[in-house]
């Protein structure tokens, strides 16, 4: 072989091993290629899964603020509805012991009131010996109408005519001087208790007033929903 031939034969193998080479080489171009590609797609939907998450958060928190918002709207609705209502029933027991303080302006049917009442107080009482209290003003009209009082009670009660004593001491609280007096006062009615003072009825207007707005309010309270929610 000559020099020729061997020249040829060393650039055959040149040629062989570049070209082995440069397939190689594509070969890890495209192999790196989609590693890369795939690397990629992984990044961006791992990317993607972040910012749906973050949203999500975010659409949550919004969902509750709106929610808690709401709710803060509704109870403070609520909460005015219900001092309107309480205003309502306020301005309803003041018109009415308003109208109380008339009650005794009539003399007559007043004197009867009161027979009546003592008479109620006794039969609730059922006490020999008791002691009375009334405004000082209506001392004269009590002492007018005791004795009946007493003997109806005994009627009433089948027993012997009970010991009632006027405490001189210690009187209700007067009327009030005029409708927008604040201080102490009392429309009228009497208070009895028994002699230890361990029993105490009390059986005033303002009294008898009290309990009967605290029966009936459930009643206006329900009145005054319905015609709110109407």
């Amino acid at each position: 072989m000559n020099d020729a031939d061997v020249s040829r034969q060393i650039q055959q193998m040149v040629r062989f091993i570049r070209q082995e080479a440069e397939e190689k080489a594509n070969e890890i171009s495209v192999s790196a290629e989609e590693e890369f590609n795939i690397e990629k797609l992984q990044l961006v939907e791992a990317e993607k899964r972040k910012i749906r998450q973050e949203y999500e958060r975010k659409e949550k928190q919004v969902e509750v603020r709106r929610k808690i918002e709401y709710s803060m709207q509704l109870n403070a609705s609520r909460i005015k509805v219900l001092q309107a209502q309480d205003d309502f029933v306020n301005s309803m027991k003041e018109s009415a012991s308003k109208e109380l303080l008339r009650v005794s302006e009539n003399a007559k049917s007043y004197k009867q009131l009161l027979k009546d009442l003592i008479v109620q107080s006794l039969l609730r009482l059922k006490e020999p010996s008791v002691l009375l209290r009334c405004r000082e003003c209506d001392r004269k009209l009590v002492e007018s109408v005791l004795e009946e009082a007493k003997q109806q009670y005994a009627e009433k009660a089948e027993v012997h005519p009970p010991k009632v004593t006027i405490d001189g001491k210690v009187y209700l609280p007067p009327p009030p001087t005029k409708p927008e007096a604040h201080g102490l006062f009392c429309s009228g009615g009497v208070v009895l208790a028994s002699q230890d003072g361990k029993i105490v009825l009390e059986n005033t207007l303002d009294a008898r007033l009290e309990v009967l707005f605290r029966q009936k309010l459930p009643e206006i309270r329900k009145t005054l929903y319905a015609k709110v929610a109407t």
